[in-house]
């Protein structure tokens, strides 16, 4: 999935907006002000998702292109290579897993907040 793919995807999402809080290099999608992936702009070379910690382990045994998030959280965040070594449908799958969570762990303001959105 090329950078351009990637962000699309995750913009056509309801409730995202992109941020570069961390300087123009770093590409940060939040659903509703929390961040739910990010990816270098100058080196694209993996995304951050977050993930359910026991999925994540499993997913680090089973993928070699998975691993602990870089300058993240380890337990609740993996890397994701973007060199073809994972799949793109499970990319995807990843990108929608990491927006899931976000969007249940919302307050429930914002969540309903966010399920008026079209």
């Amino acid at each position: 999935m090329y950078i351009d793919e990637f962000r699309e995807y995750c913009i056509a999402k309801k409730g995202v907006t992109e941020h570069t809080p961390f300087g123009p290099d770093t590409l940060v999608l939040k659903v509703m002000g929390k961040m739910f992936a990010l990816t270098g702009l100058d080196v694209y070379e993996y995304i951050n998702l977050k993930c359910d910690p026991e999925y994540a382990a499993e997913l680090r045994e089973k993928e070699p292109g998975i691993t602990p998030g870089w300058h993240m959280n380890k337990t609740h965040w993996n890397s994701v290579k973007t060199d073809g070594t994972v799949a793109e449908n499970l990319m995807k799958e990843l990108i929608d897993h990491s927006y899931n969570l976000v969007v249940e762990g919302l307050p429930k303001k914002i969540k309903e907040e966010w399920l008026s959105l079209e």
